[in-house]
């Protein structure tokens, strides 16, 4: 609990630092000279600072409209990438602070900060339009040197820095980049200061991206079409660095896919609009190493043109935030753990500064209902609190004043939208689900404060646009469900009163018993009005659908006598598909616990273990390295579709492997009660799963052997934890290892 205190103490420190505070006297500057072309160089400002001796500290502080790479004596500044990061930027820009006293000399030293297009500037969205926040690649720096005799001198960004482009002649999302190693930068001009407002500045709060894993070629492929392919073994979102050696002009462009056409061809059919190319123009000076600087890509293949491949050559390095891993979990099926594999690098490959749908095709876009179904799988995976927690003061700067709530967080879209109203069903509840997540999953009630005003402002939304207890709105409903759709205004009217009861359980934990009172009563009217228009009286779905059923036990639409029945039906509606689940992106992260929680565990492990599809170990038997957008995005015909290959939503089935197979679950907010309660079956004969929560490590370790059952449970200290064992009574204990 020590660590996660602190950890929130430096947070809290890191918040009250405000940018106007900090960025007294520097100027925002942009180029002097004109751009003109769409694919635009990246510009380079420069300077040149003297240091003196006895230089006691030097802090940096530094922000950009774009995406910036500082350095200092031509060494990084740094191992963040992408910073200042993705947010609403109009509202809230992040700037970063470094100590970089050791990159710095006595006597001249060279400053060069690259500011690439990023989120701010670049074609990004739908529309692929250019300048969503701004046409300026714009650049605050403030630099403080602290002498060993107390002298302060602070540079900062103003008239006198020069500016020109260098070698990164364009750097897109989703074009790629393109690097002339020919170009050094050259003094074109100066800059101009403009005037943009201080008081959006915020110090970072989110774990900054970083490289990550690297993977050397699994093989390199000759495809039938005659292109040099090298496989990584590894779907991911990152780039490749690559050693090159060549006459001067020579071209070399590496192409990115995820994966290969049933002919077994290089394919991106899937990208969109996205050329995920990087091309080097070499200077014939001898080998250089290249890796892109504001650009990266979802790919498991990369085609090489230009050159001959020589694996040694090429490495793919993963990029994603720097979040602590905090679970853990293997079992006796070698193709659980590959779907367990898969969900990890799923939510790997999309957990680049803010939650993201997919890494590779022109969108990449904080889809709120991805989001809010995956959130409590990712908490079991890695520390996830302040990356959601950043992502959701955005969710809340987006919020319309009415209170809706667009889907994609950062909106990018909110230009297009001619009217301001809107908010989706499962989509918009990212605001109510999330922030009850993060709560009750780390215990802290500051992410609850700080967004309490946005969930009341989404319930609120909602009854105002309700008629006589009834939400109808457009929506995405249970998208891609393989099944039979399920009513839209059913869903509506079940993630309202989700959202509500979420809200009463926030305002009881605030101390608001005005609201308690308040939305308990709207709430008791709107499963009222469920009953009513939705429920026949013998207890069947108007929508007769596995997902309806679904969201009618796990949201309590039911009364007590219904439940019984509308478990027969969704276990019923499951058998006759043969054990297949009909679910998409709403009902699936729900459907093993509605059957598990209502006495159906055996047939919740049949569904887990189909590998027929649609099911979760048919992608895995397909030969996926991460999770798919749809079930059958590769056909059992070896067929491809235009798809996702990386996209987290269905790997939400995580959370019922740790909180029903393993039985790793948090009885209080924060885990300072625990329940271990392990559901044995499925054919598994061990199960080794573990959580590092607040307090320390938590342990769940089973095994069956010719009907017996044991069990070893580890629990931290400061917690007590209940333990509830197959066909005995349960047992109390505090912190300590047991055998049982």
């Amino acid at each position: 609990m020590i660590n996660k205190l602190v950890f929130c103490l430096l947070l809290l420190t890191a918040t009250t630092v405000s940018g106007q505070s900090v960025f007294q006297s520097a100027k925002w500057i942009v180029p002097g000279f004109k751009e003109d072309t769409l694919l635009r160089p990246c510009p380079v400002y420069l300077k040149d600072i003297e240091v003196h001796q006895g230089l006691r500290a030097a802090t940096l502080y530094l922000t950009a409209h774009g995406l910036y790479e500082a350095r200092i004596n031509s060494k990084r500044v740094g191992d963040a990438y992408f910073t200042p990061g993705y947010t609403r930027y109009d509202k809230r820009l992040q700037f970063q602070q470094y100590d970089v006293k050791k990159l710095l000399k006595k006597g001249p030293n060279a400053i060069a900060v690259t500011v690439g297009e990023g989120w701010y500037r670049g074609r990004f969205g739908g529309a692929l339009e250019p300048d969503t926040y701004g046409n300026d690649a714009g650049l605050l720096f403030q630099l403080e040197l602290t002498y060993n005799d107390g002298r302060k001198v602070i540079i900062v960004s103003d008239s006198s820095w020069l500016c020109t482009t260098g070698p990164i002649r364009y750097s897109g999302l989703y074009e790629g980049e393109l690097y002339d190693t020919r170009l050094k930068p050259v003094l074109s001009g100066p800059v101009k200061t403009v005037d943009f407002p201080k008081d959006i500045l915020i110090a970072s709060t989110a774990p900054p991206v970083r490289e990550k894993e690297q993977f050397h070629p699994l093989k390199v492929l000759t495809t039938p079409k005659g292109e040099q392919v090298i496989d990584f073994g590894q779907n991911l979102a990152g780039w490749v660095r690559c050693t090159l050696k060549g006459s001067a002009g020579d071209t070399i462009r590496l192409h990115h896919a995820e994966i290969l056409d049933k002919e077994g061809n290089f394919y991106t059919g899937n990208l969109r609009e996205a050329a995920a190319t990087d091309t080097y123009v070499l200077d014939g000076k001898g080998k250089a190493s290249f890796q892109p600087h504001f650009t990266w890509h979802g790919f498991r293949y990369v085609k090489v043109e230009g050159c001959r491949v020589k694996p040694e050559d090429f490495t793919a390095i993963a990029l994603y935030s720097d979040l602590t891993p905090t679970g853990s979990f293997s079992s006796s099926n070698a193709m659980l753990n590959q779907l367990c594999h898969n969900i990890t690098w799923s939510f790997k490959g999309n957990a680049l500064d803010i939650p993201t749908d997919c890494p590779q095709r022109s969108e990449r876009l904080g889809w709120t209902g991805d989001a809010q179904v995956f959130c409590r799988t990712a908490s079991y995976l890695f520390d996830v609190d302040a990356f959601f927690a950043k992502w959701l003061q955005d969710l809340a700067a987006e919020q319309a004043p009415n209170g809706a709530i667009p889907s994609v967080i950062p909106d990018v879209y909110k230009k297009y939208r001619k009217d301001p109203r809107g908010g989706t069903a499962g989509w918009a509840d990212a605001a109510t689900i999330i922030p009850w997540t993060l709560y009750w999953v780390y215990g802290d009630t500051a992410v609850l404060n700080r967004q309490y005003m946005s969930m009341k402002a989404w319930v609120d939304y909602i009854n105002s646009v309700s008629k006589d207890g009834l939400w109808q709105a457009n929506g995405y409903g249970d998208w891609l469900a393989p099944g039979d759709s399920t009513s839209l205004p059913y869903i509506d009217q079940c993630y309202w009163a989700n959202s509500t009861q979420l809200l009463i359980n926030t305002a009881r934990v605030l101390g608001k018993s005005d609201d308690v009172d308040k939305y308990t009563r709207s709430l008791q009217e709107i499963k009222s009005a469920f009953l009513k228009n939705y429920i026949s009286p013998e207890g069947e779905a108007i929508t007769n659908t596995q997902t309806a059923y679904v969201l009618a036990l796990q949201f309590d639409m039911l009364p007590v006598n219904m439940k019984k029945n509308a478990a027969e039906r969704l276990a019923t509606l499951v058998m006759n598909k043969g054990n297949h689940l009909a679910t998409g992106f709403l009902g699936t992260p729900y459907l093993l616990h509605a059957l598990s929680e209502n006495g159906y565990t055996d047939l919740a492990y049949r569904v887990l273990n189909q590998e027929t599809c649609p099911s979760w170990l048919y992608p895995v038997k397909m030969g996926a390295t991460t999770i798919w957008e749809k079930w059958d995005a590769i056909r059992p015909d070896s067929s491809v579709q235009a798809i996702s290959y990386n996209h987290y939503s269905y790997g939400a089935v995580g959370e019922w492997l740790y909180r029903v197979v393993a039985g790793i679950d948090a009885a209080s907010p924060g885990y300072e009660k625990i329940l271990i309660h392990p559901h044995p079956g499925g054919g598994l004969t061990w199960v080794n799963a573990s959580y590092n929560c607040a307090y320390g490590k938590i342990v769940s370790n089973w095994k069956t052997d010719n009907g017996k059952f044991t069990m070893h449970v580890e629990i931290p200290a400061g917690t007590r934890a209940t333990i509830m064992i197959p066909g005995k009574e349960s047992v109390e204990v505090a912190a300590g290892m047991y055998d049982f």
